[in-house]
């Protein structure tokens, strides 16, 4: 199957095809959000593809809710098997980030959803809970359509998104930030860094600020939390001024929002993802495993 959805990429599309292109960005999108990874949501679209082929149209009534219900199926069958694999992961494991186009920015609760500090948080929910916020809350599907997807009764998903949306607002960033906040913010960060300069970076970061680094044990990166203005700020210069090659750093739109990604002679060495509070910058999200950044070649396009 093509990135398009069709088996052969050319053939004429037959109607259990048409429907699965047609929601294909959506169910990559809710694929994604489950999982983090947009490999292994790729993989699940493959495994929805295979089962969907399969389904009698004829006792289908609702095409696009039996596909979300497909794909949330697989989605979290593979999110706990990726449970286990991250338990054995080098470091810190961040989402995948995705070259995004600007109009998902214009869309400003998928932007949210999809960002690197709220995948982080709804990594914190069960995987039941996950979905059933994520259904809920970014796609508003009714409970009914939900508890089918989940395996759970309506009741029950009632009270599993009530316990998920406590949780989240308890992890969330505070408020919504502009993406004219989020650029100024990293525009100051960007000059501090490329010019070395110390007390630039601490006017531009939270003093909690803390930077995640994922080398996924191939690059090198910190295998802890790095926690502090002063630390994170030192530790940003030093580690640039090691550099052995031309760096250059260059904004772009990534999971929704302004990003840096980091050049190394022309090369992608790392994505940087940040999240912003009352103007400062509380979290440095930056992803080097080049497993991760194979989808900052193109954009990605995600849907509601």
């Amino acid at each position: 199957m093509d990135r398009t959805g069709r088996p052969d990429g050319g053939a004429p599309a037959d109607p259990a095809t048409e429907a699965f292109v047609a929601h294909r960005n959506l169910l990559f999108t809710i694929a994604y959000e489950l999982l983090g990874s947009a490999a292994d949501a790729e993989d699940v679209l493959q495994e929805t593809w295979l089962r969907w082929a399969g389904v009698d149209l004829g006792t289908v009534r609702d095409r696009r809710a039996y596909l979300v219900r497909i794909t949330t199926r697989q989605a979290l069958s593979r999110l706990r098997a990726l449970g286990r694999r991250k338990e054995s992961y080098v470091g810190p494991w961040l989402p995948e980030p995705l070259l995004t186009s600007p109009d998902v920015a214009e869309d400003v609760e998928l932007a949210d959803s999809v960002s690197m500090a709220m995948l982080l948080v709804l990594e914190t929910l069960a995987p039941t809970e996950r979905a059933v916020f994520v259904l809920r809350e970014v796609f508003d599907l009714a409970y009914d359509e939900i508890a089918e997807a989940v395996g759970k009764s309506p009741a029950g998903v009632r009270q599993i998104a009530h316990r998920a949306r406590v949780h989240v607002a308890a992890r969330r960033p505070r408020g919504t930030v502009s993406p004219s906040e989020t650029r100024a913010a990293l525009e100051a960060f960007r000059r501090a860094v490329e010019t070395g300069d110390v007390q630039g970076l601490l006017d531009v970061l939270a003093p909690e600020v803390v930077l995640l680094g994922d080398g996924g044990g191939v690059r090198q990166a910190v295998l802890r939390p790095v926690t502090g203005a002063d630390k994170v700020a030192r530790l940003l210069v030093g580690g640039l001024g090691r550099a052995a090659g031309a760096v250059s750093l260059r904004p772009a739109h990534v999971n929704g929002h302004p990003a840096l990604v980091f050049r190394l002679d022309g090369a992608l060495d790392t994505v940087v993802s940040v999240r912003v509070d009352d103007g400062l910058i509380t979290g440095l999200y930056a992803v080097r495993n080049p497993e991760k950044l194979s989808r900052m070649g193109q954009e990605t396009a995600l849907r509601r």
